[in-house]
């Protein structure tokens, strides 16, 4: 059995990105997208910082907070071999509910990936009062857009 890492998540917070479940790398090295081939850092400092981004995650963490960025997983736990969402059996949820009302800030849901936001609206439905952003994936495994494409994509999602 696999967990998930703690909400990113602070007074701050406006928007939160909801991924899945942290891939193996991630898991490794203990990093929310953490496997070098995601794109989500590179597309948040494109937006954000003009395409710099630090080998820091600590840097990083705090560049997503000064703009408002939090970060946490829909899955609190699962079973999987690999780092595909296809391969995810026996998952437990995490209690977003509890955490928006925690976070009364928190008005924006952007969910990384189609897989984050079925297994959320399955479990949660529209949470009154929070818009969803549906993005396409930042994960290597998503070649179905270009990072151009994802990134204006996400720019919109992050800035608006």
């Amino acid at each position: 059995m696999i967990t998930c890492f703690s909400p990113i998540v602070d007074k701050d917070t406006t928007r939160i990105v909801v991924g899945t479940m942290p891939s193996v790398d991630s898991l490794r090295f203990g990093e929310y997208y953490g496997n070098s081939r995601n794109q989500f850092w590179k597309i948040l400092f494109a937006v954000f910082e003009g395409g710099r981004v630090p080998a820091d995650y600590e840097d990083k963490v705090a560049t997503a907070h000064r703009h408002g960025v939090g970060l946490w997983d829909i899955l609190a736990s699962c079973k999987r071999e690999g780092s595909l969402d296809s391969n995810i059996k026996e998952e437990s949820l995490n209690d977003f509910p509890a955490l928006l009302k925690e976070h009364p800030n928190v008005k924006i849901l952007i969910f990384n990936g189609q897989n984050s936001y079925k297994y959320f609206m399955k479990a949660y439905g529209q949470l009154p009062g929070i818009e969803y952003r549906v993005m396409p994936s930042t994960s290597p495994a998503n070649a179905m857009k270009n990072f151009e494409a994802k990134q204006k994509e996400w720019e919109v999602a992050l800035l608006s």
